[in-house]
């Protein structure tokens, strides 16, 4: 993203935006998200389906920024009391700013300048808050050398993010919503308002925009692994609009990502509702005593399960609640591992879904 040079306000020119070849992906684009969002309503439970992604997101997206971590060890920090590593702690914070943001969507249905920030918070834990103090690049990892320079008036980083908050709340210029995706997201990262969490918080902007524009009722759409995957060409393209205005490479590599995910995650979801039916039968089958719908429902929510959560969900005691995840262990439906003094209880089948 070159040198200095100022960072223009929304919207770009129509004709740079809407090229024959946009119009054409974006056809194909729409008709994968829209099977998405139909598929995505047949899943009994959908707290399964949002925490399932929502932790691989929380994974990827986290990931761009060198926080590495494995699913397991996400799992085991979400379901046992232990002091958690800060890599771990990171991507759980992550997935927390996300679901702050679905809730307060879902409330008022438009962001604040406030919103944004509250985002950025719950994902950086500190209260720096907006950028004040000038002197804040973007520097090549490798060689060290500056490749952009946000603006760095406190003024005019308000004055551009109220600009860009007109047109995510209200699509002021009939833009395709998917369209305006691509050109916010380039906006956001443009303008790099805070020291610290931009692009994940540039992230959950673009979920909680597809959810604010009907195109998905859940947080179930995220792009961070279809970056990580093509991350020279995302920083290319993004560059490529920076330096010559030039919108068409990357509005294509933005909805190419949107379509591409959303074909996985359609595969992802009708692998959970075939696996849900396999154990709905097999403990049925195997288990007759012990199978509750809510029980098994429980198991896909959450893949780490432990005696609390089944006491919480089911209204049982304990020992009842100990019981039926032993039986369901001897039944090869789950496999316990102790973490410090805490037995979990993983859904082995679901987690190599998730995984892959």
């Amino acid at each position: 993203m070159g040198h200095v040079k100022k960072l223009k306000k929304l919207p770009p020119e129509r004709e740079k935006v809407e090229t024959v070849k946009i119009l054409r992906q974006l056809s194909r684009t729409s008709q994968s998200l829209g099977e998405l969002k139909g598929i995505a309503k047949t899943i009994p439970n959908q707290a399964m389906l949002v925490n399932a992604v929502v932790l691989q997101e929380a994974k990827d997206s986290s990931e761009i920024e060198n926080i590495i971590t494995t699913q397991d060890e996400l799992y085991k920090a979400l379901a046992s009391k232990r002091k958690q590593p800060a890599q771990v702690k990171e991507v759980i914070n992550y997935r927390k700013a996300i679901f702050a943001g679905f809730e307060l969507i879902k409330r008022q249905d438009f962001l604040r300048v406030k919103d944004i920030k509250t985002i950025q918070k719950t994902i950086i834990e500190n209260n720096a808050g907006i950028r004040s103090v000038p002197g804040t690049v973007l520097k090549n990892d490798k060689t060290g050398e500056i490749v952009y320079t946000p603006p760095q008036e406190k003024d005019e980083i308000l004055d551009l993010l109220s600009n860009l908050l007109e047109h995510f709340n209200i699509n002021q210029t009939d833009l395709h919503p998917l369209i305006n995706l691509a050109i916010l997201h380039y906006q956001f990262e443009s303008i790099h308002p805070f020291y610290d969490g931009n692009g994940r918080t540039g992230r959950i902007l673009n979920i909680l925009h597809l959810i604010i524009n009907d195109l998905l009722d859940n947080p179930i759409l995220y792009l961070s692994s279809y970056i990580n995957e093509h991350k020279s060409n995302y920083y290319k393209y993004l560059n490529q609009v920076n330096e010559t205005d030039q919108w068409e490479d990357y509005i294509l590599y933005m909805l190419k990502a949107v379509e591409e995910t959303a074909n996985n995650t359609i595969k992802k979801i009708n692998r959970i509702k075939n696996q849900l039916g396999i154990t709905i039968e097999k403990v049925k089958d195997k288990a007759p005593k012990v199978y509750r719908k809510e029980l098994i429902e429980l198991l896909f929510e959450q893949p780490y399960s432990k005696i609390e959560f089944v006491v919480d969900k089911l209204k049982v005691e304990r020992k009842a609640a100990s019981r039926y995840l032993k039986k369901l262990e001897d039944i090869g439906v789950l496999k316990s591992e102790k973490v410090g003094r805490e037995n979990l209880y993983l859904n082995t089948e679901l987690i190599e879904i998730l995984k892959h």
